[in-house]
């Protein structure tokens, strides 16, 4: 069997983690069978639909390395893939009239009145909630007649078979049952003859050759009206897979206060598209072994739905951040200074911090100010185009501790920064201890002895030096000053390191302030 495999959302929104888990499985499979990975849009609400959503949609997938065969934006042989577009076609039209003709689907002609009063009834009898054919089910043709002849607004039911067991085989969960006579009878096409959701999506599953639904356990409770139309027509039954759903840490309904956002603001915040995807593949999936960090050829090539898992999927955004690091780490200091280059080079990446609001709980994307993000990216992307080999070298410093693409701002400021801030409770700590000033001016006269450059044990072998001379058993009265000194702050990289890159007239230029502030 040729794998057929479609990702068919309904863009009223952003795209959101559960359906990129979605589309992400969709195409692992596929190309793990070599088959065809096909996008289809599911318009049929157009009171709801969003043309800009769909834009976002096709650029957020995209950008997550999903890559699709067939669809609107790359076109097909089964085109088109929008489902308004197939109505206008009259695609869906042979096949009403074929349910029709079979009396295996009917046109009711409830008000929304009568709708209205059944459902009540129901409620005050407890009765089970839903349409299960009024006087419309079984109507005489002459009925239906007299109904049309005077304009009576009607939809399209199918006739759910009664009395009958439904059976279907989940790849997940296995063999699941339903009793036909507590299902309702689905709307096919709607009052304005658009077709409905249950009914588009089987017609365009058949037409367009789909071997495996993969979609969300939320679906599971529509499941049986699909089964039930499938068999009207006399289809095959695609492989049903119906995915688990995703959830916090604290087991509860996925929210921002989980960390969870839009597809596209996860790029904002500096998540890498490998990281992301490789990330929401272990959300319900297991690859076997101790296997976390897997690029893409690797995910294709370990993926398969024996490994997708019955029970709900954790997102774990401290668990993202550490994914994420862990790409950062395996890039060479080229790839990486061409990622973050790209990633400055978008405006709304930048445009996202000076409007991130983090709720009370949530966790965050970076430890510094969000307000200080874009103009800190952008002193870096100013510095790589006037010296692109010292910026290579401070963000390849800055490399080990960072877990996002935006954590570079803050962590490389220092580098950039002719006036460098300084923490104040940094200062207050360092600086005022007796021996410091001491210590600057000796620093200040060791780089003043120095040429264009100095090399990292070098300035190692100062400071050791400096420590062992006036008596010092530890070197974190000498290591702290300066780093304080040099950087604004107690944290970062190596401190011999950066010395060496900043080169002895950026540190003399901040040795020199810092003895000022020091001997105040």
């Amino acid at each position: 069997m040729s794998v057929r495999v479609r990702f068919a959302p309904s863009p009223t929104g952003r795209l959101h983690v559960g359906a990129l888990r979605t589309a992400l499985y969709d195409f692992l499979f596929a190309r793990n069978q070599g088959g065809v990975n096909v996008l289809r849009i599911e318009d049929t609400d157009q009171g709801r639909y969003s043309h800009e959503a769909e834009v976002e949609f096709i650029e957020a997938l995209a950008w997550a390395g999903i890559e699709f065969d067939e669809g609107p934006h790359v076109g097909g042989p089964h085109a088109p893939y929008r489902q308004s577009e197939r109505k206008a076609a009259g695609v869906y039209s042979k096949w009403i009239a074929q349910l029709l003709d079979s009396g295996k689907a009917y046109k009711a002609f409830d008000t929304p009145e009568e709708l209205s009063e059944m459902r009540e009834y129901q409620q005050i009898n407890k009765q089970q909630i839903g349409y299960f054919g009024g006087i419309w089910r079984e109507a005489i043709p002459d009925q239906v007649a007299s109904a049309e002849a005077a304009g009576k607004p009607f939809v399209i039911r199918l006739k759910v078979p009664r009395g009958q067991r439904i059976v279907f085989e989940d790849a997940i969960r296995g063999r699941i049952e339903w009793n036909s006579d507590e299902l309702d009878d689905p709307v096919l096409i709607k009052g304005d003859g658009m077709p409905t959701y249950h009914f588009a999506a089987i017609v365009d599953d058949h037409l367009m050759g789909i071997t495996h639904v993969i979609r969300g356990e939320e679906w599971i409770s529509s499941a049986p009206k699909h089964i039930c139309l499938i068999e009207a027509f006399g289809w095959e039954q695609p492989i049903w897979v119906h995915c688990p759903v995703i959830v916090g840490n604290d087991g509860k309904k996925l929210s921002k206060r989980h960390g969870a956002t839009s597809v596209l603001d996860y790029r904002a915040m500096g998540f890498l598209p490998e990281a992301l995807a490789n990330f929401v593949a272990l959300i319900g999936w297991a690859p076997g072994g101790d296997r976390e960090v897997m690029p893409g050829r690797e995910l294709i090539e370990a993926f398969g739905l024996d490994g997708l898992q019955p029970s709900s999927g954790r997102f774990d955004f401290e668990k993202l951040k550490w994914m994420n690091g862990n790409y950062i780490r395996l890039m060479s200091p080229e790839e990486l200074a061409s990622a973050l280059i790209a990633y400055i080079s978008v405006p709304w990446n930048l445009e996202f911090w000076s409007s991130y609001v983090r709720e009370e709980g949530e966790p965050s994307p970076i430890s510094g100010d969000p307000l200080l993000v874009a103009a800190q990216l952008e002193l870096l992307d100013k510095s790589y185009r006037t010296d692109k080999t010292y910026t290579i070298d401070a963000i390849t410093l800055c490399q080990e501790r960072a877990a996002t693409l935006s954590d570079f701002g803050e962590a490389c400021a220092f580098f950039f920064q002719d006036e460098l801030p300084m923490d104040a409770k940094a200062v207050e700590k360092w600086f005022s201890q007796e021996h410091v000033p001491l210590l600057f001016s000796a620093l200040l006269e060791w780089v003043g002895s120095l040429g264009s450059s100095v090399k990292v044990e070098d300035c190692e072998a100062f400071l050791r030096g400096y420590a062992e001379k006036n008596g010092m058993e530890k070197l974190g009265p000498v290591v702290h000053p300066t780093r304080v000194a040099l950087t604004g702050k107690t944290t970062g990289p190596g401190l011999f390191e950066l010395m060496s890159l900043l080169g002895p007239e950026r540190m003399g230029v901040r040795f020199r302030r810092a003895l000022k502030v020091a001997e105040r």
